[in-house]
């Protein structure tokens, strides 16, 4: 039986319609409909530049822009029938154009190809999600900032190889992962800027022979600028990997504070309470309040770095430019977009309502001897020892002290004169947690005045960054300010104008 539908779509090339199971390998509309709304923003800045040029009328380019419209409405309220006999979101939404607006719709496709045209969708996709990351990594670093603020001088054990090292303060360890998430924002912008380049009239791979003007649509669609290489255009998805990438460090930074709320709000510790809001309870034990949402987020890891090895591996063995194999790309990164929205979501929301239990904090931050290393660099500054000397001693120290069961601070004078006789009585105003985190003042160091001045130097920077890096989405059109000093039309009188839209 033949598809004339497909074969309309395909032109004269093909007697027949695909066979049903190459329709079904080849067809991608069950996920790439997510891309719609981009696909009909190219769609209206490609038909703008097409009347501007005079490739098409302005007839033509009106006709095009309301019934391009009138495809985004239906899609938007679910009323859009997809069909898999037309593959991809592409033909998806050029036939019903057809059927909306008859002939006109046949020119939009001119001086373009699929190939650059699912680029371009994705790519806008893409940068969307990037801005969307931006939105939740710059929320849930002022929440973390909050719970900081509050506990700048709570002292709580630092643990290495989770066992107690130092006296550290909450505020200090907050801070921690604000410097984490910090360099997440950062990479997502350096994403965005780097990935901000239009695919958009590279056409199948070598360019096109019509007049189009690619300054003009990627000034359109919020790009900084045409992709330089055509070839490199419809092959790149360098942006798609970015993201994967950075959606993968990112997600392992929300995976590390996870697993410590899981392990603080353990009967053990009871550093923390998480509300109920993100705990769940037990069919069986009824005492039991579980973490699940923290569990979940360490879990998600888990398909995102999946997601990054996947498309690397569908991206490694590709000639120049376009393959199949590259519509592997989508359900990946919808796939990674989601449960990374979602992991910064939970965490954001978890640290905004768990409460901190300030005195299990500072029961624990003494124990374990967590103040030898004071007492180490007090012989080292009072004495003038050799700090391998004073380490010697100070863990002779440490064994006495486990002998007598007791902490350093419950040794007596005369007990550590026994170890060594220039000890004075001086040395005790180093052994106590409070005294312990104040005197970390070098830079970077926990010390309540030094956690202050961080959390002041990222408030700062979190207010200026988010007011001086404005974003928009694809159809927040017009986006860019058109260069003041380049012949062509007036980008804006030509979106006023009615015929982009």
């Amino acid at each position: 039986m033949t598809d004339t539908t497909s074969n309309q779509m395909w032109g004269g090339r093909f007697a027949a319609g695909p066979d049903a199971i190459m329709e079904a390998i080849n067809a991608s509309i069950r996920f790439d409909q997510r891309m719609a709304a981009q696909d009909i923003a190219s769609s209206r800045a490609h038909a703008a530049m097409l009347a501007a040029t005079g490739v098409i009328t302005g007839s033509d380019a009106q006709a095009i822009r309301e019934g391009l419209l009138t495809v985004l409405s239906e899609i938007e309220a679910g009323t859009f029938q997809f069909s898999t006999a037309l593959e991809d979101i592409h033909m998806n939404v050029e036939a019903r154009l057809k059927e909306i607006i008859g002939e006109p719709a046949g020119r939009l496709h001119t001086g373009r190809s699929r190939n650059d045209q699912v680029a371009t969708d994705f790519k806008l996709w893409v940068r969307d999600q990037l801005d969307a990351a931006d939105a939740s990594l710059v929320a849930l670093i002022r929440a973390l900032l909050v719970q900081a603020g509050a506990g700048t001088d709570w002292v709580m054990p630092g643990f290495t190889h989770l066992q107690t090292a130092q006296p550290v303060t909450w505020g200090h360890h907050m801070m921690a992962y604000v410097e984490m998430f910090g360099r997440d924002l950062s990479r997502v912008r350096e994403a965005r800027a780097r990935m901000n380049e239009s695919p958009l009239g590279a056409a199948a791979l070598a360019g096109t022979s019509f007049p189009i003007d690619r300054d003009m649509t990627a000034a359109l669609l919020g790009f900084d600028r045409p992709a330089a290489n055509s070839m490199d255009a419809v092959a790149d998805r360098d942006f798609a990997l970015e993201f994967l990438s950075t959606a993968s460090i990112c997600a392992m930074h929300l995976s590390r504070f996870a697993e410590e709320l899981v392990i603080w709000s353990s009967a053990q510790f009871q550093f923390v309470t998480l509300s109920d809001r993100f705990s769940t309870g037990s069919s069986i034990m009824p005492q039991k309040k579980n973490p699940d949402a923290a569990e979940l987020i360490r879990a998600k890891v888990g398909r995102i770095f999946g997601a990054l090895t996947g498309l690397m591996m569908v991206m490694k063995g590709l000639p120049l430019t376009y393959s199949k194999d590259m519509q592997e790309d989508k359900e990946q990164v919808f796939d990674t977009a989601d449960s990374w929205m979602l992991a910064m979501a939970a965490m954001e929301s978890m640290v905004k309502d768990m409460t901190v239990n300030r005195d299990n904090l500072a029961a624990a931050a003494g124990s374990g001897f967590s103040t030898a290393t004071d007492l180490a660099d007090w012989l080292v500054r009072v004495l003038g020892m050799p700090f391998r000397e004073a380490h010697r001693i100070t863990g002779v120290l440490v064994a006495m002290a486990e002998t007598k069961m007791c902490d350093l601070c419950d040794l007596t004078l005369g007990d550590m004169q026994s170890i060594h006789a220039g000890i004075t009585d001086d040395v005790f105003s180093v052994l106590t947690v409070e005294n312990s985190v104040s005197s970390r003042m070098s830079y970077g160091g926990t010390a309540p005045a030094r956690v202050r001045a961080q959390i002041a130097r990222w408030k700062e920077r979190i207010a200026w960054r988010t007011s001086h890096h404005l974003y928009l989405p694809c159809w927040g059109l017009p986006h860019a300010v058109w260069m003041a000093n380049r012949s062509g039309p007036d980008l804006t009188a030509v979106w006023r104008s009615g015929q982009a839209g």
